[in-house]
C-alpha cells in the first residue's frame, strides 16, 4: 500500500478511465462512464473544490504501452487549504442573519448555537438547489424566539455574495499554470472534483477561461478521490479482475514550502520549496540563536509566508547536550527526507558531537488538524 494525495487520486481515476476496457475489468469500473481511449501523453488540470479545501493540480498523464507502465506526473499544485464549499455556506448564513436583523430590529441570534446550526443547514440546502434552479428559499421554522424565517435567494445574488471566493479560485488556477510555466492552451482536459464544482458559476468560469473547453465530469465529483484510491488499492493488492492492469508510476510534488523557524522574529527558513518533486532529500545548515545555548528547538512549518505565524506548524523536536559556545558557532545539519508516499522525516545533526534528533511526520500538505500533530512519531536515535 501507499499514501496518495487527493488530486493525484482523482487524476488516477480519470486517467485509468481513459485506458481501454477489457471484458474482465468492466466490473471494476462499475457504473462510471468510460472516456474515449487515448494513447497519447496528455496534460490534465484537476480542479478540486471540496467542502473545506481547494486545490488546482496540473498533471502529465502518459498511458504507457503494453510493455511500459503509464506515468502520472504532478507538475504543479496551487490552492487554498482553508477555502472550500463551507465558505459559500458562510456567505449565505451572513446574508440570512442580516436579513433577519433588518426585519426584526436589534434581535441578536449570534449566540444561539442551535439556531445557527439550523440556519446553516438551510443555507447549505439552498446552495445545492441553486445549482439546478435560478432561485430558491432559505426557510427555518421558529428560528429564534419563536420567529419563523424565510427569504428568497437568487442564483445571481448568490454569485454576487461569493464573488471574492470565485475570484480566489481563478487566482489559484492562474498561479498553478504560472508555476508550471504552461499556457492554458496546453491543457488537454479539465477534471472537476469535489461537490462545489457543481456550482454553475464555477463551471462557467472554467469554460470561459479555457475558451469553451468541455469539462470532464464523467466521474462523480464526490467520489473521484475515493474511486482513484480504490483503484490503486485493488491494483497493488492484486485483487483486480484484470491482471493486465498495472499500477502506473506516480510522480508527486510538495504542495507547500517546508522549512524551519530560524529566529525569534518567526522567520521561515525554507528547506524544500513548494512544487518540488518527491521523493526528495535535502539538507540545510542552521545555528544557535544565543550564547551558551545547550539545547536547540526545531519547529517544522509548511506554507508560503515569510513569517511562520502565517504558516502551519507540523511539529517540533529538540536537540540536547549541545556544547556551550558563542551564538552562531555551533552548526547543525537539518535534513528533510520525503518519500514517495509523502511521509517526511526531519532530523538535525550536531556537526561537533554527532548527536541527532528528529521526527517523522506522516501527514502534511496543509490539511493537518491539531489532533494529527500530536501523532508525530519520534525518530529512534
Amino acid at each position: 500500500m501507499r499514501i496518495i494525495n487527493e488530486p493525484t487520486a482523482a487524476a488516477l481515476a480519470y486517467g485509468l478511465e481513459k485506458m481501454p476496457v477489457t471484458v474482465s475489468n468492466k466490473r471494476a469500473y462499475g457504473r462510471h462512464e468510460k472516456m474515449p481511449v487515448s494513447n497519447k501523453r496528455r496534460t490534465v488540470l484537476v480542479f478540486d473544490l471540496g467542502g473545506g479545501t481547494f486545490d488546482v493540480s496540473l498533471l502529465n498523464i502518459d498511458p504507457g504501452t503494453k510493455k511500459d507502465k503509464g506515468l502520472f506526473e504532478v507538475v504543479a499544485i496551487a490552492g487554498d487549504t482553508h477555502h472550500g464549499g463551507a465558505d459559500f455556506d458562510n456567505e449565505l448564513v451572513k446574508y440570512s442573519l442580516q436579513e433577519f436583523t433588518r426585519r426584526h430590529g436589534k434581535m441578536d441570534i449570534h449566540n444561539n448555537q442551535k439556531a445557527l446550526r439550523r440556519l446553516r443547514t438551510a443555507c447549505e440546502r439552498a446552495k445545492r438547489m441553486l445549482s439546478s434552479t435560478a432561485q430558491t428559499t432559505i426557510e427555518v421554522d421558529s428560528l429564534h424566539d419563536g420567529i419563523d424565517f424565510s427569504t428568497t435567494i437568487t442564483r445571481s445574488r448568490f454569485e454576487e455574495l461569493n464573488k471574492d471566493l470565485f475570484s480566489k479560485c481563478m487566482k489559484a488556477l492562474n498561479k498553478c499554470l504560472c508555476d508550471a510555466k504552461m499556457d492554458k492552451s496546453s491543457v488537454h482536459d479539465v477534471v472537476l472534483v469535489g461537490g462545489s464544482t457543481r456550482i454553475p458559476k464555477v463551471q462557467n468560469m472554467l469554460r470561459e477561461f479555457f475558451c469553451g473547453k468541455e469539462l470532464r465530469r464523467n466521474i462523480n465529483p464526490d467520489e473521484a478521490v475515493a474511486y482513484g484510491a480504490a483503484i490503486q488499492a485493488s491494483i497493488l493488492s492484486g485483487e483486480t479482475d484484470d491482471k493486465g492492469l498495472v499500477m502506473p508510476l506516480l510522480h508527486d510534488v510538495t504542495p507547500l514550502s517546508l522549512g524551519i523557524e530560524t529566529n525569534y522574529n518567526f522567520t521561515m527558513g525554507v528547506v524544500i520549496p513548494r512544487n518540488t518533486a518527491i521523493p526528495i532529500k535535502k539538507t540545510s545548515p542552521f545555528t544557535t540563536l544565543y550564547d551558551k545555548q545547550t539545547s536547540v528547538s526545531f519547529r517544522v512549518y509548511e506554507g508560503e509566508s515569510a513569517s511562520t505565524k502565517d504558516n502551519n506548524l507540523l511539529g517540533e523536536f529538540v536537540l540536547t547536550d549541545v556544547p556551550p559556545a558563542a551564538q552562531g558557532v555551533p552548526m547543525f545539519d537539518v535534513t528533510f527526507d520525503i518519500d514517495a508516499n509523502g511521509v517526511m522525516k526531519v532530523s538535525a545533526v550536531d556537526r561537533d558531537t554527532g548527536r541527532k534528533s528528529g521526527i517523522t511526520i506522516v501527514n502534511h500538505g496543509g490539511r493537518m488538524p491539531k489532533e494529527e500533530i500530536a501523532r508525530l512519531v519520534p525518530i529512534e536515535i
